[in-house]
């Protein structure tokens, strides 16, 4: 019963400690992707923040915003008591403003996946994509963060401006 009850807890703890592995390496790559975005909506120039390269894609401007948008929705919605609350989109704003937006959705984000109880990153919530647990929507948030950054790298190309070096861990 003793080698039962001690192969239990190893069992449990070994589970515990990756969970918080998880988090912390998480938020590592979180940090280093704010880092990132930042630098590369800091090499576009001002003017040519409503530039897009073609009529069905969004603006620089607004893949910046929907990135920052859809981070919001996330960990709002998954990670916090918060209830979410769509942003207007950021047409007037300047880029520094724009660049502060996405810095302090960055730290939000983070703020809230830190106070994330570890046995939470595996419990379901209501995704319209079907049930997805925490840590799939932790997936998805740095994913969709990718996703769009690399098509505004693309856009910085297409104007002649060389992109930042790639921070990645």
């Amino acid at each position: 019963m003793k080698k039962c009850l001690i192969i239990a807890v190893l069992l449990l703890s070994n589970s515990i400690f990756a969970q918080v592995e998880v988090v912390s390496t998480f938020i590592e790559k979180w940090d280093n992707s704010k880092d990132y975005l930042v630098a590369v909506a800091e090499a576009m120039p001002e003017d040519k923040y409503d530039y897009k390269p073609a009529e069905r894609e969004m603006s620089f401007r607004e893949q910046l915003f929907h990135i920052q948008e859809n981070m919001n929705w996330l960990s709002t919605t998954h990670f916090s008591e918060e209830k979410y609350v769509k942003k207007e989109a950021v047409k007037g704003f300047s880029k520094a403003q724009i660049i502060q937006e996405i810095k302090a959705s960055f730290d939000k984000a983070k703020a809230f996946v830190q106070t994330t109880n570890d046995a939470e990153l595996s419990q379901k919530v209501v995704f319209f994509a079907g049930p997805k647990s925490k840590l799939q929507i932790l997936n998805l948030m740095q994913d969709h963060v990718t996703h769009h950054r690399a098509q505004i790298l693309v856009y910085l190309n297409l104007n002649q401006i060389q992109p930042p070096k790639y921070v990645g861990w």
